[in-house]
């Protein structure tokens, strides 16, 4: 149970471009089909393009003007869901189009890009699947639905709270999503003495309801992410390597957290922000996630034993590792997930005692740079930053580990 921690999600061994996370096809070119008439298609997009400026601009009128009666007010309660977030660009892109036998009734796939002011530099992306219904010669939007992981305004109406170095959406009330600004404003610096000031400096977070609705935004299992308190997710769209990422927040697990463990799990989430730039598919994720949760804890007061009692546990019992933490180790569901990341905790503090956080600093980035083949390009990039080779470090690993239960 990752009752404390986030996780950085992976797909194919690579950071997840989410907001449709596995669920959408490949985007192809949409296809005119056999009967649908040489007008259907471009006089939908011109509907869709008109959608995305009414609600870009929250254009009440202009929004119904082009849906069906039968659809008013479920697309009405939907603008008002969405009302307060900032958006700086919206559009729509077609990306399937089915006619049905009728000729009448229009099935579209599409990505919803939108941006929103002051965060994102580039489009996310959202699937989504529309109806439209021919009335008198006139197309109208019968529906509007996500294909794949839900928006957050499909599951309710989203507030946002801006902090100093925040954006916070959420469906709860505005005082809990204020103390999360303040946490995430608290966040930003802490992650910045340590990695400087070469990314946003500045965090998104979304939170929903419940973790029902968590799953629904990553479009995975709640089964598989409970007590997982928060993911961080790139903005699908995003050139690989910007800063344009989310935090989600599991609102029943992170609601169970101490203040303290608030706090360390956005300064772990914020970490994966500010290191998206250097954090690449062969990263090893013993050291994407032990960097974040070596910034989590850092300052915070904590000995050794109290953030790594399951593995002081199993030293005890006289249990110890005899290699790093394979990435599998930290899958979501995994048997031992909580010793994974106590390991990887273990082994950058020992690299920030040992050496220094700058030597920390410096060998994350250059994994990152250098796109090392496997634990022998691993062992050369251990031997330029720190002067030894990946197999004495691991030695020097295990004793640290072995001497967990006696340690402050």
């Amino acid at each position: 149970m990752l009752s404390r921690r986030g996780a950085l999600l992976l797909a194919a061994g690579g950071l997840a471009q989410l907001s449709g996370r596995g669920a959408r096809p490949i985007a192809r070119p949409a296809a005119e089909p056999a009967g649908a008439g040489p007008s259907a298609r471009p006089r939908i997009e011109a509907l869709l393009s008109r959608r995305a400026r009414a609600l870009l601009t929250a254009d009440r009128a202009g929004l119904l003007a082009d849906v069906a009666p039968e659809a008013q007010g479920a697309q009405q309660s939907a603008l008002a869901r969405c009302r307060a977030l900032p958006f700086a660009e919206l559009s729509y892109r077609m990306t399937d189009f089915t006619q049905s036998r009728s000729v009448d009734r229009v099935t579209v796939l599409a990505d919803l890009g939108y941006r929103l002011r002051g965060v994102d530099d580039h489009p996310a992306l959202l699937g989504r699947t529309l109806e439209f219904v021919r009335r008198d010669g006139t197309w109208l939007l019968a529906g509007d639905e996500p294909t794949g992981a839900a928006a957050l305004w499909d599951l309710g109406t989203v507030q946002a709270v801006h902090g100093s170095r925040s954006l916070v959406l959420g469906l709860a009330g505005s005082t809990e999503l204020q103390m999360i600004a303040q946490i995430a404003d608290q966040a930003v610096p802490a992650v910045r003495e340590v990695w400087g000031d070469g990314w946003a400096d500045r965090l998104l977070i979304e939170t929903a309801r419940s973790e029902e609705q968590f799953a629904r935004l990553l479009n995975v299992s709640a089964a598989d992410y409970q007590g997982i308190a928060a993911v961080t997710t790139a903005a699908a769209g995003a050139p690989h390597g910007t800063a344009a990422d989310r935090i989600l927040l599991n609102p029943d697990a992170f609601a169970g957290l101490s203040d303290l463990g608030r706090r360390v799990v956005t300064t772990h989430e914020a970490t994966h922000v500010a290191t998206r730039a250097d954090t690449k598919p062969w990263t090893p994720l013993w050291l994407s996630e032990g960097v974040a949760d070596y910034t989590g804890y850092r300052g915070r007061g904590r000995t050794a034993r109290q953030i790594a009692p399951e593995l002081a546990g199993d030293v005890t019992a006289g249990r110890l590792p005899t290699a790093l933490p394979l990435n599998a180790d930290f899958a979501a569901g995994s048997a031992g997930i909580a010793q994974a990341y106590e390991l990887a905790w273990l082994a950058c503090e020992l690299i920030a005692t040992r050496w220094s956080e700058q030597h920390l600093v410096a060998l994350y980035r250059a994994v990152g740079a250098a796109e090392p083949a496997g634990p022998q390009g691993l062992d050369g990039l251990f031997r330029t930053q720190l002067g030894i080779g990946l197999d004495e470090f691991t030695r020097r690993w295990i004793d640290e580990v072995r001497r967990l239960p006696t340690l402050s």
